[in-house]
C-alpha cells in the first residue's frame, strides 16, 4: 500500500471515528495537518467517493463476513432443537448439488478434453 493510501485511509478514519462526513476537502485538510505531502488530491477524492453515503465503522465490523456465510449463519445456528432438523435439511441439498455435477461430467467432453 503506497503512502497516499495509507494517508487517505488513516484520515477517514479519524474522520469516521469523529462521526464527521467524509469529504475529499477534510480528508486533504487532515494529511495537510499531518504534514503528509506525497498525497495527490485525486486519491482524496477517490476515497470520497468510495465512502460516500457508507458506514466506516459498519465496513470495519464486517470485514471477512463475505454475503453467503452471514446468510447462512443463521440457518446453522438455528433456535434452540431446530438445530437438528437444519442439518438433516442441508444434507439432501447437498447430494442434489453433487448429482448435477456428476451428470456435467457425463456429457463426453471435458474442459481439458
Amino acid at each position: 500500500m503506497s503512502t497516499s493510501e495509507l494517508a487517505c485511509s488513516y484520515a477517514a478514519l479519524i474522520l469516521a471515528d469523529d462521526e464527521v462526513e467524509i469529504t475529499a476537502d477534510k480528508l486533504q485538510s487532515l494529511i495537510k495537518a499531518a504534514k503528509v505531502e506525497e498525497v495527490e488530491p485525486i486519491w482524496t477524492s477517490l476515497f470520497a467517493k468510495a465512502l460516500d453515503g457508507k458506514s466506516v465503522k459498519d465496513i470495519l465490523t464486517n470485514v471477512g463476513s463475505g454475503g453467503g456465510a452471514a446468510a447462512a449463519a443463521p440457518a446453522a445456528g438455528g433456535g434452540g432443537g431446530g438445530g437438528g432438523e437444519t442439518t438433516t435439511e442441508a444434507e439432501p441439498e447437498k447430494k442434489k448439488e453433487e448429482e448435477k455435477e456428476e451428470s456435467d461430467e457425463d456429457m463426453g467432453f471435458g474442459l481439458f478434453d
